[in-house]
């Protein structure tokens, strides 16, 4: 059973890294660091975008509408976080 656990700690920290590096890409191609007509940029933007976008369009449904500002990465992160938190706690037990 504890490797089931250390399994779905890694599957969340992959995820936890796509959301990061997603955020950070954002971030670089607003400020026109990274440019979308450079081949292997796009694929990576739109390939992060298309993991991505199913999970941030049901937390932005649920979210109210807050003026051009996106809290939908901020919220899986930290949905991410307290399971890994809730999961660490309980790790104990499962021995």
């Amino acid at each position: 059973m504890v490797s089931i656990l250390q399994i779905l700690l890694l599957v969340l920290d992959i995820a936890q890294f796509i959301v990061i590096a997603h955020i950070i890409m954002s971030w670089l191609i607003n400020f026109q660091v990274l440019n979308l007509r450079q081949p292997i940029v796009a694929q990576i933007w739109y390939g992060l975008n298309r993991v991505l976008e199913p999970v941030y369009s049901k937390v932005r449904s649920v979210l109210p509408q807050m003026g051009g500002i996106d809290f939908a990465p901020l919220v899986v992160l930290l949905g991410i976080y307290a399971l890994r938190i809730v999961i660490q706690n309980n790790l104990p037990m499962f021995f």
